[in-house]
């Protein structure tokens, strides 16, 4: 989908590449640092500020650290699987980035170059391929270090991937619906066109996305396969020096790339909002930035300062998206692992199967009402998602799959203790009244049945 001649779009793919690989990894790098300021300002501490200005050099410092440090090969390690298993993590999650468009195309004297590497027409089933590869790596280095806490990480790492790869490739089923294509650049051109983000006429589908999207990356509260209170560090605990290095840079690599799909999905990417200007698609060998009353296109305006503005656009909204992924990272608690395939399976999946019937059917109500796509499309579809995203915030979950841990009605009640609440308190000695109540020593208080208390730990 371009207009270059073969010389110039080789040469032009090429920068593309090594541009995009480069700040690709300078961003995982100092994603590292602004999450250790983040986190720093959070609890009201300095964080990094020792190494260079402002600490701005901490990064470069951390990389020269694990180069130069010793590799660890444990005597009981499969060494082959061992040194592949960072190399099948990182890998993955620096190749995604490429069919994702971060700007407006940039129009040369030899042609106007896609501010894409790869416009792929399978742009999105790309992506969903690529980032489950990723969890073989952490599974095989888990197996690899002969070690159980290694292991029971790897394992928790496969199987919280299967639970949410199943509802994030659902929520992404609807974008594909009123898209109508699974190309990148399709989706963003159809939010330009529709002039709504699809956050608000698929409002549901961006909330199970973003969960989802945190259980891919292992990230608080889904970053059971590495807890540390229970598992020491995960499949990463044999590691050390640049493969253990290797593990946070895909994370990070994945981190990045999620919330750059996340803007592209659902923020309208690099779409500046309330401006029309920066409108363009290549369609029927043409630019063009949409269409008259009549279904003839338009041709689209092109200039390099609108490429420019257009990527500090798709920037801004990506580092939102990474300063929400270390937000809630510091802010809230691990969830319980019975919770996390809970949560994936009891509510995720039903959820994301239903809102994809829901959504669905209103767009063929609306396609065949004959509502033109547009504003009024785009509104009513807003309607819909409201309705649905009001269920799944305000009834579905009804306190028994997340909020059971803190509600008091629903734990295990201890054993009343006996009259005193002390040493002095005889062997056998019952509070005052409880015989009549029939709460002796040794008597637990009942729930209601049904209430599910004996299912829980306290």
């Amino acid at each position: 989908m371009t207009d270059l001649a073969p010389g110039v779009f080789l040469i032009s793919s090429t920068l593309k590449v090594t541009a995009v690989f480069t700040v690709l990894m300078i961003a995982v790098a100092y994603t590292t640092f602004a999450e250790r300021r983040v986190s720093a300002w959070i609890q009201d501490r300095m964080g990094p500020n020792r190494v260079g200005p402002f600490g701005l050099l901490q990064p470069i410092a951390d990389g020269i650290k694990n180069i130069l440090k010793d590799e660890t090969l444990p005597g009981t390690a499969s060494k082959a699987f061992f040194v592949l298993g960072p190399m099948l993590s990182v890998m993955p999650a620096l190749v995604l980035f490429a069919v994702i468009p971060f700007a407006a195309p940039l129009p040369t004297p030899w042609g106007t170059i896609p501010m894409i590497v790869a416009d792929v027409p399978i742009g999105i089933l790309y992506i969903l391929a690529l980032s489950s590869l990723g969890v073989y790596g952490l599974v095989l280095g888990g197996w690899a270090s002969n070690n159980k806490y290694a292991f029971l990480g790897g394992l928790r790492a496969s199987a919280q991937m299967v639970s949410y790869e199943v509802a994030l490739g659902l929520s992404l089923v609807a974008v594909l619906m009123l898209a109508g294509n699974v190309t990148l650049t399709e989706v963003v051109f159809q939010q330009q066109r529709l002039q709504f983000w699809f956050l608000f006429p698929l409002s549901l589908a961006f909330i199970l996305f973003v969960i989802s999207a945190f259980a891919e990356t292992n990230r608080l509260p889904f970053d059971m396969p590495k807890a540390e209170s229970e598992l020491v560090t995960g499949y990463h605990t044999e590691y050390s020096a640049m493969k253990f290095s290797m593990f946070f840079i895909a994370e990070y690599a994945h981190l990045i790339t999620q919330s750059a799909l996340m803007a592209t999905l659902f923020l309208g990417g690099w779409d500046i909002p309330f401006w029309r200007g920066d409108d363009a698609f290549y369609r029927n060998g043409a630019w063009i930035r949409g269409f008259d009353a009549g279904g003839v296109p338009i041709a689209a305006d092109l200039a390099w300062w609108k490429t420019l503005l257009t990527l500090g656009m798709f920037a801004l909204k990506t580092g939102f998206f990474i300063l929400v992924f270390i937000w809630v990272r510091w802010t809230l608690p691990r969830f319980r692992y019975d919770q996390v395939i809970q949560l994936g399976w009891k509510i995720m999946l039903p959820t994301a199967l239903a809102y994809v019937m829901a959504i669905g059917g209103a767009i063929l109500v609306l396609d065949t009402v004959g509502v033109p796509f547009g504003p009024l499309y785009g509104l009513l579809l807003t309607a819909v998602s409201l309705v649905a995203t009001g269920i799944f915030v305000f009834w579905l979950d009804r306190d028994r799959i997340i909020g059971v841990a803190s509600h008091p009605a629903r734990r295990r009640l201890p054993k009343r203790m006996p009259a005193g609440l002390g040493p002095q308190a005889k062997a056998g000695e019952v509070e005052p009244g409880a015989a009549e109540r029939g709460e002796a020593e040794g008597e637990e208080e009942r729930l209601p049945a049904g209430s599910g208390a004996g299912r829980l730990t306290p």
